[in-house]
């Protein structure tokens, strides 16, 4: 390749890995020598505020808001995402081009061998509503405290001891070289966020060039399912305060969507699944819509569909 192609990413050691893991699939897919892709990292708002849960001060924009600039300015050619990060609605000049193969969906816990076992009061640290509702709802006498900040950083708080347990994404820690850490919760017990363990890359709508290099490395399955769960997510009207988790998985030659909505607090919640064809987003979008019909007012209030 004459001139190298410029990815971007943000700069956290989780971020890097997924980073690498694209250029190591691009250039394997194309015969190039690792020089052919320059990585232009960048320190997300996300990243830099830990105090507050992100949801308070501007919520998943602020985990693609400099790379979507870097993409508009044309700095870069290609971002890549944590596809849970990345809001339902994009924009028009944006594309998702490309997903990795999904790594696995649950999550792990931290600090306990199990939910169960944890003693009545433990605190456990999360700045997830999803994971706050679910574990509510099994621990009502959980203690949830505010746990942010890269998965380094989540682990040393829990050995000072701000936190008894945590939990979290057992995609990230595998992708850091980190598989013998915590212990992994069955979906059936912690049904995962949308989207979560997926890869996702990013380019502009009108960059032919691109799309067709990104395509040569897209998992098709993977693509399939995270659209549905996010087709499912926009039908919802869910934001960042949102409680919500879904899951969509090969089923033969269709798929199953399983979808979750709570009470913040865990008090109630409903469950439904669907079996639908691949990319049939209409269909996840009538989960959805059946979902809330079969929630509670103040359930219903929560969201914005």
């Amino acid at each position: 390749m004459s001139k190298a192609l410029n990815l971007g990413t943000r700069s956290s050691p989780l971020a890097m890995a997924q980073a690498y893991l694209v250029r190591d699939a691009l250039c394997a897919a194309h015969g190039w020598s690792h020089d052919a892709i320059r990585i232009v990292d960048v320190t997300a708002s996300g990243d830099r505020i830990q105090d507050r849960p992100l949801a308070d001060f501007g919520g998943k924009a602020l985990w693609t808001k400099e790379l979507d600039q870097w993409l508009f300015e044309g700095s870069i050619d290609f971002a890549v995402h944590s596809m849970k990060d990345v809001e339902t609605i994009r924009p028009p000049e944006l594309t998702i081009a490309a997903m990795m193969p999904r790594a696995d969906v649950r999550d792990r816990l931290v600090g306990a061998a199990s939910i169960s076992a944890m003693p009545k009061g433990a605190r456990v640290g999360t700045s997830s509503p999803r994971r706050t509702a679910q574990l509510k709802r099994l621990r009502p006498d959980l203690n949830i405290v505010l746990l942010r900040g890269n998965v380094g950083t989540r682990l040393a708080k829990i050995e000072r001891g701000e936190a008894d347990a945590t939990l979290l994404a057992a995609a990230g820690l595998d992708r850091l070289g980190m598989a013998e850490t915590g212990v992994a919760i069955g979906i059936d017990t912690l049904l995962p966020a949308p989207s979560q363990a997926a890869v996702g890359i990013e380019c502009r709508t009108d960059d032919d060039r691109v799309r067709a290099l990104l395509a040569t490395i897209n998992d098709p399955t993977t693509f399939a399912c995270v659209s549905t769960e996010r087709s499912w997510l926009k039908a919802l009207g869910a934001d960042c305060h949102s409680s919500v988790a879904a899951l969509a998985v090969p089923e033969g030659d269709k798929m199953r969507l399983t979808a979750e909505i709570l009470m913040p607090d865990g008090s109630a919640s409903v469950r439904d699944n669907i079996l639908l064809d691949a990319s049939d987003n209409g269909t996840a979008e009538a989960l959805a819509r059946t979902m809330l019909g079969q929630a509670s007012p103040a359930m219903r209030a929560l969201f914005h569909a």
